[in-house]
């Protein structure tokens, strides 16, 4: 664990041992693995102190010493804030971990125009609290999709988390209920997804797709064995990756008609029910999980905290 302190524009970091010998350099391109872009605008506007004066990038740091970053400071927001109630699962001066609601959008498509989405309440959000700033979405959720959804407040958190999620050291874990019985308990679909030809926004399994892993267990199964609760955790990322795979072993999602399941419920039932990550300032981990905003609920007896 960090030990860092917020002092108004600024993040102070005391530097601990296993930091002694790196350099700033280091710090950015090694340990944080910032884009050099990034990196070239904290270094050129001199948004880095040491002991309270310009930091030489180059000079090895010493164990105790106080590192200065200037993260904080106010923005010309690029989207309209527009208020929505929004639940909070875990914020502080870096990230901000959102509960989101079904049939809502994560993003706005026209940053002007679009005003109805989760990015635009949450910016509404920090504006009622005092900060001027353009939230980053990390990951991004279906627009019927619910549960956790992960944001940076600042350019530098953005790009640490960014590498983090590319190099799946972010565990996303959803809850998906499905028609059928799954008759493997556990296991792991590593089939390729591509675009569908014959549908705009259809994804399917495909030889010439990109790679696409999910691991899966059997939770439950309802009590007319008709359904079964699946525990979903991702090695990939593609878009619709969990309904498309989980339809290809013949157990599509209840409500998704998309991909073959039928419309007992208003939506596909699925849900990101829990987020982990290492805090990239503090490197505390981060455990979130997201309770379940359907009403009716879909998700029945299902303990969220029970989920590993």
């Amino acid at each position: 664990m960090l030990q860092t302190k917020r002092k108004g524009e600024w993040l102070e970091l005391k530097i601990p041992k296993f930091w002694e010998g790196k350099t700033i350099e280091d710090l950015f391109y090694n340990e944080w693995e910032a884009p050099r872009k990034v990196t070239h605008l904290f270094r050129t506007e001199k948004k880095v102190l040491v002991n309270g004066s310009r930091a030489n990038w180059k000079l090895p740091l010493v164990s105790g010493e106080k590192l200065e970053i200037k993260l904080f400071e106010e923005e010309e927001l690029q989207v309209v804030p527009n208020f929505q109630e929004i639940q909070v699962l875990y914020e502080d001066d870096h990230v901000l971990v959102l509960n989101k609601p079904p049939f809502l959008n994560t993003h706005p498509n026209d940053l002007q125009l679009e005003t109805n989405t989760l990015v635009n309440a949450a910016a509404f959000y920090l504006l009622a609290n005092g900060e001027l700033r353009n939230i980053q979405q990390i990951h991004r959720l279906d627009r019927d999709t619910s549960g956790a959804i992960l944001f940076a407040k600042h350019k530098l958190a953005g790009a640490i988390l960014d590498r983090m999620l590319e190099k799946r050291q972010i565990k996303r874990t959803y809850l998906a209920l499905v028609h059928g019985v799954v008759k493997a308990k556990k296991g792991t679909i590593n089939t390729p997804i591509g675009r569908d030809r014959h549908h705009p926004t259809k994804r399917r399994v495909s030889p010439s797709g990109q790679e696409a892993i999910t691991h899966y267990q059997v939770i439950k199964t309802d009590k007319n064995n008709v359904f079964s609760y699946v525990k979903c955790w991702l090695d990939t990322g593609r878009t619709h990756q969990i309904r498309v795979h989980l339809s290809y072993i013949g157990h599509p999602l209840v409500g998704d008609v998309l991909y073959g399941g039928k419309p007992i419920v208003n939506r596909q039932a699925l849900h990101a029910v829990k987020l982990e990550f290492t805090h990239p300032f503090t490197l505390e981990n981060v455990e979130c999980q997201a309770p379940f905003l359907d009403d009716p609920p879909i998700f029945k007896d299902i303990d969220i905290y029970s989920i590993e």
